[in-house]
């Protein structure tokens, strides 16, 4: 007996492809790539607006730095008070060095994030992980080495109770340090060599 033959070119899908391919849109939806595209969006859209913010509304956190830098909220330990810089040239550098850093930061993230997306139409994310972990290690040395290390230990932030930014910077390490984590997993690791 012979098959009745399906005509060709009608674009009408054979049994069960609408739901296999319902089914693997879900599974990328929930691979590492989407992931670390999400996470990357996230940091990028924060570092822009704390960029914004601080260029914006300039003498908040100018006032911060000053008064970090100064070290006058301090203990005021004489064996470390001669690491207080009290001269408002140089803490208005410092603070305008941030926000430069913030906004390179920012529009590096910016960039990976685009290239992550673009990369999950080609399967190929390679440009997208590298301006990734650029931009979260500008983050990660901002607010680790920045504040953490100068700003808590050197300048001795932690012992203020008015002017202390050590707890948002720790989140702000952790955000950067796990979206890092997640772009380096090795299911989003697939390169365009291993495609072709």
């Amino acid at each position: 007996m012979a098959q009745a033959h399906r005509p060709t070119g009608t674009g009408a899908p054979s049994p069960g492809t609408a739901p296999a391919t319902r089914r693997n849109r879900l599974l990328l939806l929930g691979a590492p790539p989407v992931a670390a595209t999400a996470l990357t969006a996230t940091v990028a859209v924060y570092m822009t607006l704390v960029a914004f913010g601080n260029i914006t509304d300039f003498g908040t956190n100018q006032q911060f730095v000053q008064h970090v830098l100064s070290m006058d909220t301090t203990f005021k330990d004489p064996d470390l008070m001669w690491r207080a810089v009290e001269s408002p040239a140089l803490q208005n550098a410092a603070y305008v060095a941030v926000i430069v850093w913030e906004t390179t930061a920012a529009m590096v993230l910016l960039v990976a994030t685009w290239l992550w997306i673009t990369g999950l139409r080609r399967d190929a994310y390679d440009r997208a992980r590298a301006a990734s972990t650029v931009g979260l290690v500008m983050v990660l040395l901002l607010f680790g080495m920045g504040f953490l290390a100068i700003g808590g230990e050197w300048f001795a932030m932690w012992q203020s109770s008015d002017w202390n930014g050590l707890d948002a910077a720790a989140r702000n390490v952790a955000l950067a340090a796990f979206t890092l984590l997640v772009v380096h997993l090795p299911g989003a690791r697939r390169t365009c060599a291993e495609r072709s």
